[in-house]
């Protein structure tokens, strides 16, 4: 019996890649790329056939058909991913009492306290053979004392296998690993880090935590932190966040049509950044006015799940022109996406063209940068008091209330 903490890390191996291959047997054993399917398209996952022609996520679809002529392109299906996704949530949920889902495909748990009853490894391996079985899905998992042992020990279990690092053995097994593994190390960080010859975790060992600190600031200490096995970053229990939305009341009830379209377009435009910013996606748009006279009218329409712009936003002002038939003065209205889920960054990469997926990442570094009206179409100039706020974690500017279901 242990008080000491345990915490697994479990991943659904190349998930789109073998969602595909649960619908399709054909599929096995060959190489897989999913993504928008014109040459225009990103690669938003692909099989590890794929890989050993040097393939990744986020390549370009050209220059991946250019390595691997003979990889069977598919388009990614996010109803097909998300469906797969909530029956993985469910078998978790029904067998640990604290789980964490960071992603469409990943998944952190909490059993400190459970080996007194049953042996964290052995309920943890239970675990996975029953997603498994129920799912079909191939799942890997680490086990380890935190969050970051236990990710990375899972990228090292891959594919389709488990690792357990027993408490003490963390800097051994992370010393001669690179130090890209470490969940915070980018591509940027990881060149600067290569600059200094420090290519190795174990050479971040090596090091006094103020000189990381002094050359890398705050993310240098967490760097080191990290390489040696320090986390104590907690698993927060999971609450999937069903909807988002904003509404408008007017100080004076309007008539005035091109104020009206301006501020809808304001509004969504800035929910579907929210959505982007907080790694999400709709697949239920809803719009709603309310007259003078408090008459309210809502229309809704069911989409694939998207977080584009350009998906979105014709959704939305075509609701609202079926909706504002009565042409009498308006006092309210309101912009709600529903039926929100995770993992928006990969299934963004389904879209074809990789110019717009590139716009929108420079549209919201802006935004990060500058605030949410930095970037702006000119048919929302009107909306002026759509503020910086963010629906995820903020609280609602003046005049635009964020209700939160």
């Amino acid at each position: 019996m242990s008080n000491e903490r345990a915490i697994v890390h479990m991943d659904l191996d190349t998930f789109f890649v073998s969602c595909e291959r649960l619908l399709d047997s054909k599929l096995e054993g060959k190489p897989i790329l999913i993504g928008g399917v014109t040459d225009r398209g990103v690669v938003a996952s692909c099989s590890y056939e794929a890989r050993s022609f040097g393939i990744h996520s986020a390549m370009p679809m050209k220059m991946a058909k250019q390595l691997c002529p003979e990889a069977i392109v598919l388009r990614g299906n996010s109803g097909i991913y998300t469906k797969f996704s909530e029956n993985v949530t469910e078998v978790i949920k029904e067998n640990v009492p604290l789980y964490e889902k960071t992603s469409i495909d990943e998944f952190y748990i909490d059993l400190t306290g459970m080996d007194r009853f049953f042996g964290c490894h052995q309920l943890a391996t239970e675990l996975r053979q029953k997603i498994i079985k129920e799912t079909g899905l191939p799942i890997s998992f680490g086990l380890s004392i935190n969050k970051t042992v236990s990710k990375i020990a899972t990228g090292e279990a891959k594919p389709n296998n488990q690792i357990r690092i027993v408490k003490g053995t963390e800097k051994p097994f992370l010393s001669p690993l690179s130090v890209k593994k470490i969940p915070m190390v980018g591509e940027k960080t990881y060149r600067s880090l290569c600059d200094l010859g420090i290519k190795r975790i174990k050479n971040i060992q090596e090091m006094p935590m103020q000189m990381m600190g002094k050359v890398f600031g705050k993310n240098g200490i967490g760097m080191w932190k990290k390489a040696n096995g320090i986390d104590n970053s907690p698993v927060m229990q999971y609450h999937e966040r069903k909807s988002i939305s904003t509404e408008r009341t007017f100080d004076r009830d309007t008539t005035d049509v091109i104020k009206l379209r301006g501020i809808i377009m304001a509004m969504a435009e800035n929910l579907i950044y929210q959505l982007r910013r907080g790694n999400k996606l709709t697949a239920c748009v809803t719009v709603k006015i309310r007259y003078s006279d408090f008459q309210t009218y809502t229309l809704q329409q069911r989409i694939p799940y998207s977080a584009s712009d350009h998906s979105l936003i014709p959704v939305v002002m075509d609701l609202y022109n079926k909706l504002y038939q009565r042409r009498m003065l308006v006092r309210l209205v309101g912009v709600r996406f529903s039926h929100l889920v995770e993992g928006g960054h990969q299934i963004n990469m389904f879209e074809d063209d990789e110019k717009t997926l590139r716009l929108y990442q420079a549209m919201d570094k802006m935004r990060i940068r500058y605030g949410d009206r930095a970037v702006i179409r000119a048919a929302t100039m009107e909306a002026k008091s759509i503020s910086r706020w963010n629906p995820f974690t903020g609280e609602p500017p003046p005049l635009l209330a964020n209700r939160r279901q």
